[in-house]
C-alpha cells in the first residue's frame, strides 16, 4: 500500500498558502537534495485543482537540464482531485473527481510506493482530517505571514506526530519530517 507524503513550504505561523514568502531566502542546494529524496521514494503525484493548474504550465515545459525534478513531475502518474476540472492535459494526468476519502484510500491501495503531494492546501487539510496523510515534510521558513491559509486551520482536530527527520540549511530553513501517529 502506498503512503501519502506531503511536501509543504510553511511559515513559522503555519501559513502554506501563496509560498511567495520563500523568495527572500534563496534555495539551498541541500533542500533540493531532500526534495529529490522525497520524490525518489514516490511513484505517483496527487494534487488539488488549484495546484495542478499552477504546476501544469510551470513544469510541463521543463527538462532535467532546467530542474532535476522535471522528469519526476512530468513522467509520473498525476491524480487530480477536483469537482470542477473538465480536462487534465499534462502528461499522465487523470481527474479523480470531487474529494472522497474512499477514492484516496483506493489510490493508496493501488500504488506500491509513496504518493507525492505538494501544495494543495484544501486537499491536504481534508486528508489530514480523514487520517490519510502518512508523513508531512515541512520546510519551515524563518518568517511569519500574519495572514493566509494555514496547514492546520482553526477548528482542526488535535493530532500527534512523530519526528522522523530534521535538517537545517544555510538559508535558515528547517526541514522537518513528521509521521502521523495513530
Amino acid at each position: 500500500m502506498g503512503e501519502i507524503l506531503v511536501h509543504e513550504f510553511i511559515t513559522l505561523d503555519g501559513v502554506i498558502e501563496d509560498p511567495s514568502f520563500t523568495f527572500d531566502f534563496g534555495f539551498d542546494p541541500r533542500m533540493g537534495t531532500a526534495i529529490a529524496r522525497l520524490m525518489g521514494s514516490c511513484k505517483a503525484i496527487l494534487l488539488g485543482r488549484r495546484t495542478y493548474e499552477m504546476f501544469a504550465p510551470a513544469w510541463s515545459s521543463r527538462t532535467a537540464e532546467d530542474d532535476p525534478g522535471a522528469p519526476f513531475m512530468n513522467e509520473s502518474p498525476k491524480h487530480v482531485v477536483s469537482a470542477t476540472l473538465k480536462k487534465a492535459e499534462w502528461n499522465n494526468s487523470t481527474i479523480v473527481g470531487a474529494y472522497s476519502a474512499h477514492a484516496i484510500r483506493r489510490l493508496k491501495g493501488s500504488v506500491d510506493a509513496g504518493i507525492y503531494v505538494s501544495g494543495s492546501m484544501t486537499l491536504v487539510q481534508a486528508m489530514l482530517a480523514d487520517g490519510l496523510v502518512d508523513v508531512l515534510h515541512l520546510f519551515v521558513f524563518p518568517v511569519t505571514s500574519g495572514t493566509g491559509g494555514r496547514l492546520f486551520a482553526d477548528g482542526s482536530a488535535a493530532a500527534r506526530f512523530t519526528l522522523e527527520e530534521a535538517e537545517t540549511y544555510e538559508n535558515g530553513v528547517l526541514h522537518l519530517a513528521y509521521r502521523t501517529a495513530g
